[in-house]
């Protein structure tokens, strides 16, 4: 076996508690889980996984099912739907 090294890097408290949670479900570290990835990377040379941006998380579409929240919260919810606003360019 080859000489273990440490990496460190800085991460969001919660998003490292919420992978440490997920991990743990898996039955394994982030240690583990990190160690995965970089073999994954190096084996296939590329990022593993689409990295694309959500159109759900656009800023036209949150603004939108805040609004659907706060016509809820007020009782004037009127559901139809629609589809998916895509983000402004």
């Amino acid at each position: 076996m080859s000489q273990a090294v440490n990496v460190n890097f800085r991460m969001d408290a919660e998003l490292k508690k919420s992978m440490e949670q997920t991990c743990s479900e898996l039955g394994m570290s982030m240690t583990t889980a990190f160690t995965i990835f970089a073999k994954k990377v190096s084996r296939e040379k590329r990022i593993p996984f689409d990295v694309s941006v959500d159109p759900f998380y656009s800023e036209n579409n949150i603004r939108y099912l805040e609004k659907i929240v706060r016509d809820v919260a007020q009782g004037q919810a009127h559901f139809a739907e629609h589809e998916l606003m895509e983000a402004e360019e």
